[in-house]
């Protein structure tokens, strides 16, 4: 799998976020984009995963062929903490609807799942009474646990105390080979297991 980025620029009526950035992410290896926050960092995860079009240039996904844009979401899996879950979901419910949709990795079972979550307990509640933690352990533990070719993460342990983090931390280290892992940070404990970094000021 290979993601390659030409000369792609963004803009937001006459301010460009970031201009000619070319790069390329391949598989088996994890990559940091970092800067300061509103440096672009979301933005071009938000490209990268088909959700907004650049204003300038071009992304190029690669399989054994190349992927019709309208097709990559198929091959991505993301988390962020202003992506919004369903609330009227309990846990297990939106768990169960998720992986209909993503395979899960591993031929994991929802009780797999729900024990490597640390949430199982909690599994019949609704998720709108989950505290701002519970819901982003939700989030990352669908967007890892889905079998995709390409995970993206932005700002990954927002909400998370220590002992999240350290969570998070194993978990992605279990499960990042064989697939592009991109991280949006500013935080060296989010993306420190990452071989390559993209500075995203570097591109202004």
């Amino acid at each position: 799998m290979k993601i390659q980025l030409e000369s792609l620029s963004k803009r937001f009526n006459y301010e460009w976020i970031f201009r000619n950035l070319n790069t390329h992410f391949e598989s088996g290896k994890a990559y940091a984009i970092t800067g300061p926050n509103g440096s672009g960092k979301s933005t071009l995860i938000k490209i990268i995963s088909g959700q907004l079009s650049p204003s300038e240039g071009k992304i190029t996904y690669f399989d054994t062929a190349q992927i019709d844009i309208d097709n990559v979401y198929q091959y991505i899996a993301f988390a962020a903490p202003y992506v919004d879950l369903i609330d009227d979901f309990n846990l297990k419910e939106y768990l169960t609807f998720h992986f209909s949709f993503k395979k899960p990795r591993n031929n994991a079972t929802i009780q797999d799942i729900l024990q490597i979550s640390g949430l199982e307990k909690h599994q019949n509640k609704s998720l709108k009474t989950f505290s701002s933690g519970m819901k982003q352990r939700v989030k990352l533990i669908t967007s890892i646990y889905s079998n995709t070719e390409i995970l993206l993460l932005d700002e990954p342990t927002s909400n998370l105390d220590e002992n999240g983090v350290g969570w998070y931390l194993d978990l992605i280290q279990k499960n990042k080979e064989n697939r592009i892992v991109i991280v949006g940070s500013n935080m060296e404990r989010e993306y420190a297991f990452c071989e390559h970094t993209l500075h995203i000021a570097d591109y202004k």
